[in-house]
């Protein structure tokens, strides 16, 4: 991921959390702490110690990050899969790519919904 967003030029800081549970600590701790929210998340649903599903639902109960832009980037096609992520509040579901260059890719969207989630915070 680092290497798709460098070669689009993404400025952003690149924060990755391991595991469910660290995750779910870390919003946690944006609630009780004065830390600012990611602009956006990109989260993957099968994480150890606790789900990603966990982790959207406990994002989306946040007070605090209810307008940062979140997209579940999973292996997973199946569609009961995607409908569930966005019924949490997942904002975009996208399909791991396969190939290297695909994944690469990835770096323009994120960079534009980057761009499109600082835009509407201005």
């Amino acid at each position: 991921m680092r290497e798709a967003l460098a070669e689009h030029n993404v400025e952003a800081n690149l924060l990755v959390i391991s595991d469910g549970a660290c995750a779910i600590q870390f919003i946690d701790d944006l609630d009780a702490w004065a830390l600012d929210c990611p602009e956006l998340v990109i989260l993957d649903l099968n994480l150890p110690k606790r789900s990603g599903r966990e982790v959207l639902q406990h994002l989306c109960n946040t007070w605090k990050c209810q307008g940062i832009t979140l997209v579940v980037l999973s292996s997973s096609d199946a569609s009961e899969e995607k409908a569930d992520a966005l019924s949490l509040g997942a904002h975009h579901y996208m399909r791991k790519p396969l190939l290297l260059n695909q994944f690469m890719e990835l770096g323009a969207t994120f960079k534009q919904l980057l761009a499109a989630s600082r835009a509407k915070g201005s």
